[in-house]
């Protein structure tokens, strides 16, 4: 997978990663920035759903379209499609421009619109990757934890370094004995729960 990413790509991937650098460091307010995953972090977000049991592939938080990139090329391996939820229309523009520029369009459903309001219609979800507002998370697992495929995978960003903005999701999965979870050290945290 990794090493079919083309130099356009590549060049785009990086003007993202820089943006996102920028943003955490001059002042940027928080909703607008890109607040995106790291490369070791995509590439890890990769292996995984290259690996998935059968059922969607979803992602909560599109931002700039840089974790979906990830999700897209194993999606892409296995005959999937990634389908990704975000509210911001300047983002949403950002992400369109990414996936046209990578040729994922065809791989990629983005959808501009609350995840709240498009989840009744989800069903069989292999993997759901959490990369939004912290406050949403644990309404996020309650959401999805019943739709979970066996051996599916819930993965939520930031949970070493926003311990304390998502520990209501964590404890939640954690007493839910459908689940087996843990956090992996890697970019900003990533906690993982497999659906037994």
């Amino acid at each position: 997978m990794f090493n079919e990413i083309s130099p356009l790509l590549q060049t785009r991937m990086q003007q993202l990663e820089k943006i996102d650098f920028a943003d955490r460091n001059d002042g940027t307010p928080r909703s607008k920035r890109l607040r995106q995953i790291n490369s070791a972090t995509g590439k890890f977000l990769s292996l995984l759903a290259v690996n998935l049991p059968e059922g969607e592939i979803i992602e909560i938080g599109t931002s700039a379209g840089y974790s979906t990139l990830w999700l897209a090329f194993a999606a892409r391996e296995t005959g999937r499609k990634v389908k990704t939820f975000e509210i911001d229309a300047a983002k949403i523009k950002l992400a369109r421009e990414t996936f046209s520029i990578a040729g994922l369009e065809d791989t990629i459903e983005l959808i501009h619109g609350d995840f709240f309001a498009h989840s009744a219609e989800l069903d069989q979800i292999a993997f759901c990757f959490l990369d939004a507002e912290k406050e949403i998370y644990e309404r996020c697992f309650q959401e999805i934890a019943s739709k979970m495929v066996k051996n599916g995978l819930i993965v939520a960003d930031n949970a070493i370094d926003q311990y304390e903005g998502i520990k209501p999701m964590i404890n939640t999965a954690l007493m839910d004995n459908r689940f087996d979870c843990l956090t992996v050290p890697i970019g900003n945290g990533e906690f993982i729960c497999r659906r037994k």
